[in-house]
């Protein structure tokens, strides 16, 4: 069984064939996939999905694009939120200074307050991070020292120093279909780098489709693809693959084996 660990299964994209898409996903071996909350203000609709299936969890957050529209979210707010079973994380949050679509510091205050709520909640925090290296394990590494907290660094598409950093904190990180780009060799170096205990696969659908459906509308069945690449840069079959990166998703989003019942 693979795990899709970051999809966006509320978002138009799926309106009309979504119960489809799930389907597929399943047919595919995708036991488990994790829609992602982008904004409070349609936290409603990205619960409402996971209600509806149930091999589909959630998160609540608030994507540092929308940091300063969405407004000053809190802790409190959060977790209270949280409360719902389908609900196993917070995020995404982080920092974006790429396309800067939110104030810096109003990033910033966001990605502190969900870090807050993870501590509070004992849930782990989903960071998106994209030319906010720096920053971005400053505030992870400072947040640290007042209380542990888990997560993962999402749709990973730096470097190995962050990915060192981040695995020094405890943090897992998660691969998307952009290891099978063509142009993406400095990834595929440094994914080879990273132990398979702290290893996680996501779509990050609508968005990402991997080779060979570049240009497409990407979906969870299509995760299928990104661990096969990433079993090939770590030498083994994509079966132990896929067996290591569900068993870490539960490892991480204890929550999920909780719902179920396990």
């Amino acid at each position: 069984m693979l795990v899709d660990s970051h999809c966006h299964l509320d978002f138009p994209d799926f309106a009309d064939d979504l119960t489809s898409v799930v389907d597929r996903a399943e047919a595919a071996g995708v036991g488990v996939m994790l829609s992602i909350g982008t904004r409070l203000s349609r936290f409603g609709q990205v619960r409402a999905v996971a209600e509806r299936f149930p091999q589909v969890f959630c998160s609540v957050g608030v994507h540092p694009h929308e940091a300063a529209t969405e407004g000053a979210v809190t802790a409190d707010e959060l977790v209270t939120l949280a409360a719902h079973p389908k609900v196993v994380a917070f995020g995404e949050t982080g920092l974006d200074y790429y396309y800067d679509k939110s104030p810096r510091d109003r990033q910033q205050a966001s990605f502190r307050a969900h870090i807050e709520a993870g501590r509070r909640a004992g849930l782990p925090v989903i960071v998106h991070t994209r030319d906010a290296d720096d920053d971005t394990i400053a505030i992870l590494a400072d947040e640290m020292k007042k209380g542990r907290f888990t997560g993962l660094i999402h749709c990973f598409s730096s470097g190995a120093e962050l990915a060192r950093q981040a695995l020094d904190l405890g943090f897992f990180i998660s691969i998307s279909g952009i290891v099978t780009f063509n142009k993406a060799e400095s990834l595929r170096d440094t994914v080879a780098t990273i132990p398979v205990d702290r290893l996680l696969v996501e779509t990050d659908c609508p968005y990402l489709s991997p080779v060979p459906f570049r240009g497409k509308r990407n979906e969870p069945a299509h995760v299928v693809h990104t661990a096969t690449k990433v079993a090939e840069l770590k030498g083994i079959p994509v079966g132990a693959l896929a067996d290591a990166t569900t068993a870490n998703f539960h490892r991480l989003f204890t929550k999920v084996g909780t719902a179920c019942g396990q």
